[in-house]
């Protein structure tokens, strides 16, 4: 228990030496940085949506650097192919031997924290090369499984304006992401200091605040934080609730503009982020206003909407917006 309570007193530390060091590189972008670290003690991946030029890959690698970690960058386009992210099998000549074998080699998916840039211009087969790593932390290339780099976070870029040669992604891949996170721009006094800072030709330096092994023993706290099954309660009648059709147990406005529902990952994201806002807020016990504070990220990108509410302009977030409303406490 002593243990436990020395290490939640790290988590806070770090997470203010984190944002410290972010401090350095990026101006602005609070929430998106506090959805960031969330994200980043659950284990959870990330889908930024925001238009160029708003520092997404600039955060993204920034947080690697601070954090000591391998990063890589795949840049999706149209002609990405699934061995260009997991690697493939070449053939090798030993020319001392003469003797050939296949052997392995890695692709940019076997690192620490991967930027998926604008990775919705890549047909949905080399998106699906995402889904093991995604989901099981490892790959299957040629029938051998290897396992990937711990700690294993993608985060991925989205364009919300720019749909010309785009893929949606597909439900499955946007249910791997345990946020969606909306980086929006500036305000008047931030941009101008990032139009200081960025001129100035001075390069910051960072700190390393933790080490790969470090960041894997604050993840494994999260999970251990105490949730009454009230709140645990409430996190579901909150899922089950954007599902429509249920025999009057669903809100009206659900049934009227929603196609399909969040599903049960939405309910342990739900959780897990209360719980890591939990810790991040040096707190014991996660409460509903944890939960509450986390729906939108979790709920926006798995809530998917009917042409009924398309035609009357109702957007995911009204939708949530409403939810958090309708459903008691």
């Amino acid at each position: 228990m002593t243990d436990k309570l020395e290490l939640a007193k790290e988590l806070v530390d770090t997470k203010n030496r984190i944002v410290t060091e972010i401090r350095k590189v990026i101006v602005g972008q609070d929430e998106v940085i506090e959805n960031l670290l969330i994200a980043l003690f659950c284990k959870g991946h990330c889908l930024f949506v925001g238009v160029p030029g708003l520092a997404k890959t600039l955060l993204v690698s920034t947080l690697a650097r601070a954090l000591n970690l391998n990063f890589s960058r795949i840049q999706f386009t149209p002609d990405l192919m699934p061995s260009d992210i997991t690697g493939t099998d070449i053939l090798y000549e030993d020319h001392t031997t003469n003797k050939r074998e296949f052997r392995f080699i890695k692709g940019p998916i076997f690192s620490n924290i991967i930027l998926a840039d604008e990775i919705n211009r890549t047909p949905p087969k080399t998106q699906a090369a995402l889904l093991q790593a995604m989901q099981e932390q490892q790959v299957t290339v040629g029938g051998n499984t290897y396992e990937l780099d711990q700690p294993f976070l993608v985060f991925a870029t989205q364009n919300p304006i720019e749909h010309e040669g785009t893929y949606p992604l597909p439900e499955a891949q946007l249910d791997r992401f345990m946020f969606i996170i909306n980086v929006t721009y500036p305000t008047m006094q931030q941009e101008v200091d990032i139009a200081m800072t960025t001129t100035s030709g001075i390069d910051q330096e960072l700190d390393v605040v933790l080490h790969a092994e470090q960041v894997q023993e604050l993840q494994k706290l999260v999970p251990s934080v105490p949730v009454s099954e009230h709140v645990a309660e409430y996190a579901v009648r909150l899922v089950q609730s954007s599902r429509p059709g249920k025999n009057g147990a669903t809100p009206d406005f659900i049934n009227e503009w929603v196609e399909w529902g969040a599903g049960p990952r939405a309910s342990q994201y739900l959780i897990l982020g209360a719980k890591a806002r939990t810790l991040m807020d040096n707190r014991v016990t996660a409460t509903i206003e944890d939960v509450q504070s986390v729906a939108r990220q979790v709920l926006e990108h798995r809530l998917i909407l009917n042409f009924k509410a398309e035609a009357e302009n109702i957007t995911t977030n009204d939708i949530i917006e409403k939810l958090l409303k309708s459903v008691s406490a």
